[in-house]
């Protein structure tokens, strides 16, 4: 267990890529250290089970002195049953014990007062995040405040599904949790680190489930700050994005994505009032650059194939029209 230990302090903070063995928040800490114990009892089973084969096979080899006959056969052994019953109870109830204290800490904590609370809806094939106590949406990116051990600063999450089941994992900050259709599901990380961690839907959704991907941001308690401000704050639209704007307001997509200040309230896809806030497009299929914006609007699938946004067919002004249009919304 120490060893453990020294292990997750010494590969503290982000990850590029997911990682169970690099715990940067409280329940992720716990999951590992349970699974610590647990692979801990597996190696001592598998030691002794192990040298014991041995032990017999060099003991009781077959030497060429030897003659044919069958050694004597021993007949029941009341202290060897006794043993391979008890010893494999008393596994089974301590490995029970030591999970059913981490389920207890994880599932019934005790959240402060100044709990962020969050709710997160899987759609196909992006996430859409709920800010209730701040009133306003965003998408893809789940921005958290970092949470000092000493004041803990917890992020309460609500898992719930729009279409079909999905699967919230962020490896380094928590195990994973199913959305499920018509259910409410719950879990919270409570992140050590400013940094950005990397998650993934966990629950095979359709054609695009492999690029549903999460981007957790945990920020500094004053940077969370600026950005909730930012999403509070409406769109500005400049004179030069009035065409893309006309062009965004008079096709299908208003009838999809919400842009708070205009007429644009669709729900069906993510909120883009503040979309140049964010690091990636496609629920973090390609970096969130003009380049992938203009194939993304001209041609989703060459990013994104399966996805369910539609090729919108505009011509190369009105295409640009609306990239230029989206750039704006900081």
């Amino acid at each position: 267990m120490a060893c453990g230990a020294t292990l997750s302090a010494a590969a503290a903070g982000p990850s590029p890529t997911p990682s169970l063995l690099n715990p940067a928040s409280t329940p992720a800490h716990d999951i590992y250290h349970l699974s610590l114990f647990v692979i801990a009892i597996c190696l001592g089973i598998f030691i002794v089970v192990f040298s014991l084969i041995v032990y017999a096979a060099v003991k009781y080899r077959k030497r060429p002195t030897d003659d044919d006959h069958e050694p004597p056969q021993i007949y029941g052994s009341n202290q060897v049953e006794l043993a391979w019953t008890v010893i494999p109870i008393l596994i089974v109830v301590v490995l029970f014990l030591a999970a059913a204290r981490v389920i207890h800490a994880v599932e019934d904590a005790q959240f402060p007062p100044n709990a962020i609370e969050v709710t997160a809806v899987g759609h196909q094939f992006w996430w859409e995040f709920q800010y209730p106590g701040y009133g306003f949406v965003t998408a893809n990116e789940l921005h958290v405040p970092v949470s000092n051990p000493a004041h803990p600063t917890p992020t309460h999450i609500v898992l719930l599904s729009a279409d079909t089941d999905h699967s919230f994992w962020v490896p380094q900050l928590a195990g994973k949790i199913d959305l499920i259709p018509n259910r409410r599901n719950e879990m919270w990380i409570d992140p050590h680190d400013v940094g950005h961690y990397v998650g993934q839907c966990a629950q095979y959704c359709g054609t695009q489930h492999a690029k549903m991907l999460l981007n957790v941001m945990v920020d500094s308690p004053e940077d969370f700050e600026k950005w909730t401000q930012q999403q509070k704050t409406p769109a500005v639209m400049s004179d030069q994005v009035v065409a893309g704007r006309k062009v965004f307001e008079t096709n299908a997509c208003m009838n999809c994505h919400t842009i708070t200040g205009t007429i644009a309230n669709g729900k069906f896809g993510p909120d883009l009032t503040h979309l140049m806030s964010r690091t990636t497009i496609a629920s973090g299929a390609a970096p969130n650059t003009q380049q992938n914006l203009l194939l993304w609007v001209k041609e989703p699938d060459a990013i994104k194939p399966g996805c369910l946004m539609p090729a919108m067919q505009f011509d190369e002004q009105d295409t640009n029209a609306v990239v230029a249009y989206l750039m704006s919304l900081h």
